[in-house]
């Protein structure tokens, strides 16, 4: 269950922590340029639109709504989030990243925020935003415990976190096991989980779950609707979600903890 807020985890352990983030900014920055000419090939675009279906079918817009998107990148998500009439914060740990977002906000015209930070210690107060979304970035956080906590501590009561990664147990999660073996690869710092693994950082208020892209990273692109629609019994998606939504606050009886 959802801790209250005097249980939150405390400060990150130690200076190695923040030695990899520092590694996994530099690394994103470093493709920063050419990080969205994956959205322009067959394969990236369809990713994209079933990934962004899923999360969609599970994540409620309501225009006006003040959104957390963690781990933003490049801002995919948090412009979709905005061009459903959502105001969007995003925050990510890549410069580079962040400048690439913002150009293209301010391309469309969107209302959206782009601020480095770090999802294990946001710099704003509990309940705080309407909604919180982490897509295609969970893999990427050394401590994915304390950063859900985090996301859930600044999420208003009632307001729904989804968190949307790359299935450890699918053919992709293999196909990006086998980059991270490669040198210099983004994968190598990356650390995959299974549905079961997401849905148990907080079992007690998960609302929903899903999977999307079932298509093999090797498929004919001819093929990818007709796989998509009808996988192979047995075939896990590439892509996972879940959602949850924060309780509202419990009155503790004198002399709890």
């Amino acid at each position: 269950m959802w801790l209250r807020e005097e249980k939150r985890p405390g400060p990150l352990p130690d200076r190695f922590s923040n030695m990899v983030k520092e590694g996994i900014a530099i690394s994103f920055d470093g493709i920063a340029g050419s990080y969205d000419c994956w959205y322009r090939t067959p394969l990236g675009r369809f990713a994209d639109e079933v990934e962004s279906a899923l999360a969609f079918k599970l994540f409620r817009v309501r225009r006006g709504d003040l959104l957390l998107d963690g781990g933003c990148g490049t801002g995919n998500f948090s412009l979709k989030l905005a061009r459903k009439g959502a105001r969007v914060v995003g925050v990510d740990l890549a410069p580079g990243m962040l400048a690439q977002a913002r150009r293209k906000a301010q391309r469309e015209g969107l209302p959206a925020t782009f601020l480095q930070g770090d999802l294990c210690r946001l710099d704003y107060p509990a309940n705080h935003f309407d909604g919180v979304t982490c897509i295609a970035a969970f893999e990427f956080i050394p401590e994915p415990r304390h950063a859900f906590h985090e996301l859930m501590r600044v999420l208003k009561p009632g307001g729904e976190l989804l968190i949307g990664t790359i299935n450890r147990e699918s053919a992709w999660g293999d196909r990006y096991l086998e980059q991270a073996k490669e040198p210099g690869s983004i994968y190598r710092r990356a650390r995959f989980i299974s549905l079961p693994e997401l849905t148990a950082l907080d079992s007690g208020n998960l609302q929903g779950t899903g999977e999307a892209l079932f298509i093999e990273p090797d498929t004919d692109p001819e093929k990818f609707a007709d796989i998509e629609k009808q996988p192979d019994p047995g075939r896990r998606g590439g892509f996972i979600a879940a959602l949850w939504r924060k309780p509202p606050p419990t009155t503790e009886r004198p002399g709890r903890f």
